[in-house]
């Protein structure tokens, strides 16, 4: 890399894997890492730290090796810039589906370039072109069809395509002109996070700007610290990290938050007096969820990436008549305490990649708690509506219909009267419950057996309607009392 007169050196494309469930993401990912990095460098990768680097031609590359375009998309809603490139990959033998169009919005609401790639080309019904025409209807045009997005045709089983699919994106990205100011403090994305029993908090940062180096104090949103150690993807320590190089640092005091922008800071106790500030602006919380139904869960994964991408989702739900409430969260197994405090609380359990341990396993079934485990996301996610939807139509709600002015009382018996009066606002209807009001105080309570108008039995009266009416319940009506009909009805909830 060569630096020019403007003091800017030319950094390495960052590129994301996008597209539907099964259509190849992973093991595209997997290919790549086969074609590019040795067996006996390999064998150095001794953790996932959501992204590593390929060299071709001399050139590096940046893989963001994220879950799906849902912790990508968590990160572009937060406002990280992440990828220069996004590869949509679409299986060749099945076409456009849902998560295929859904990434597509992503790539188009990031604004980036893109790379279609026809993935399972080594099936027998893989059909490219049908494939290309598919997303035409989706205006996403790839060049022969007359668009701009390039297309390659892979096999990640057969490892095909792959070096012409970097190759590609190196052409992409040359087009692209991707320079940086690397004598700078550093500044970039935090793109994973993670605990480590014996290291602590672990962060993978990608470096967007500047050079960040070792013992630098960096502040995001919700954590600082000072880096004691960096490691590449390989799990080599390094002393500094450019742009453009994903890197894992130890060194934080707390988790900072996926998507979150990290910056160098003059000093710790600045970082922290910044952290501090931010914990107190969070606490003037949430007066607006106090009447509102609240469902209690607790959310585990196998990374926090994946945790990142959930919880936005989940923030992004409909949640007007029922509020959720996440009582915990976290990467790692599902433990004994997470069983226990659904117990506790009511809480239910929702895993993605996440197994109980044995023990924990053990208490579940013996306190009949049920553990909700996901391998896709969105199908998690789902589940959740389901679960929301069914807690607030359990709950029976009641609605105010009309008011009766009673005029006159023509028989009373015990537990029953038969009286008239003329509807004074909205309507009523026969067999609805109804309270008896005399000066503003309720003194009974009871229902409409019957309900008639001009001596003919109705369903429904409605303001400025003179009808009879054969109450029951308790209380005894007199002239000039006001009767509020009333229905009780379960919730009706929709997304």
């Amino acid at each position: 890399m060569k630096r020019d007169d403007k003091n800017l050196i030319t950094r390495p494309p960052v590129v994301v894997v996008l597209g539907h469930v099964d259509h190849g993401k992973s093991s595209l990912l997997e290919a790549i890492r086969d074609f590019k990095i040795t067996s006996k460098e390999s064998g150095g990768i001794t953790q996932h730290i959501g992204a590593y680097e390929v060299e071709i031609e001399d050139k590096k590359i940046t893989f963001i090796d994220t879950p799906g375009h849902e912790a990508f998309c968590a990160m572009r809603s937060r406002g990280a810039k992440v990828a220069d490139i996004a590869i949509l990959v679409v299986a060749g033998e099945e076409g456009v589906k849902p998560q295929t169009k859904e990434a597509i919005k992503c790539i188009k609401e990031e604004n980036i370039s893109a790379i279609l790639a026809i993935n399972k080309m080594d099936k027998q019904e893989a059909n490219a072109q049908k494939v290309k025409n598919a997303l035409a209807k989706e205006n996403f045009i790839v060049e022969d069809l007359g668009g701009s997005i390039p297309a390659v045709e892979t096999s990640a089983t057969q490892k095909t395509g792959i070096k012409e699919l970097l190759e590609m994106i190196l052409l992409v990205a040359e087009m692209q002109n991707l320079n940086t100011e690397f004598n700078e403090p550093a500044q970039g994305v935090v793109i994973e996070t993670h605990i480590n029993e014996k290291r602590g908090s672990t962060a993978t940062l990608l470096v967007k700007n500047g050079t960040l180096k070792l013992e630098d104090v960096i502040i995001t949103k919700s954590a600082c610290g000072k880096i004691k150690k960096m490691e590449d993807f390989m799990g080599n320590e390094i002393s500094e990290a450019y742009s453009s190089k994903p890197v894992a640092v130890l060194g934080f005091e707390g988790l900072p938050e996926v998507g979150e922008h990290f910056k160098v800071c003059n000093s710790i106790e600045e970082a922290r007096a910044h952290i501090v500030s931010n914990k107190s602006d969070a606490k003037e919380s949430s007066e607006e969820n106090k009447d509102k139904k609240i469902l209690k869960i607790i959310i585990k994964t196998d990374v926090l990436g994946s945790l990142g991408a959930i919880e936005k989702m989940i923030k992004d739900l409909h949640q007007e008549e029922i509020a959720i409430q996440i009582l915990r969260s976290g990467a790692g197994a599902i433990t004994e305490e997470d069983v226990q405090m659904a117990y506790a609380s009511g809480a239910k359990i929702f895993s993605f990649h996440a197994v109980p341990t044995s023990p924990a396993a053990n208490l579940a079934n013996q306190k009949r708690i049920k553990i909700f485990s996901y391998d896709v996301i969105y199908e998690l996610i789902d589940h959740l509506k389901k679960v929301m939807k069914i807690e607030v139509e359990s709950e029976i709600v009641r609605r105010d219909l009309g008011k009766l002015k009673i005029l006159k009382v023509f028989r009373t018996e015990k537990d029953r009267q038969i009286v008239g009066g003329s509807v004074i606002g909205g309507e009523i209807l026969n067999n609805a419950r109804i309270e008896v009001f005399r000066n503003d105080e309720i003194i009974g309570r009871g229902r409409a057996d019957q309900l008639q108008k001009e001596k003919k039995n109705i369903e429904k009266a409605v303001a400025d309607d003179e009808v009879g009416i054969l109450y029951i319940g308790s209380g005894k009506i007199e002239e000039g009392d006001i009767l509020q009909f009333f229905v009780q009805e379960k919730k009706k909830f929709e997304f």
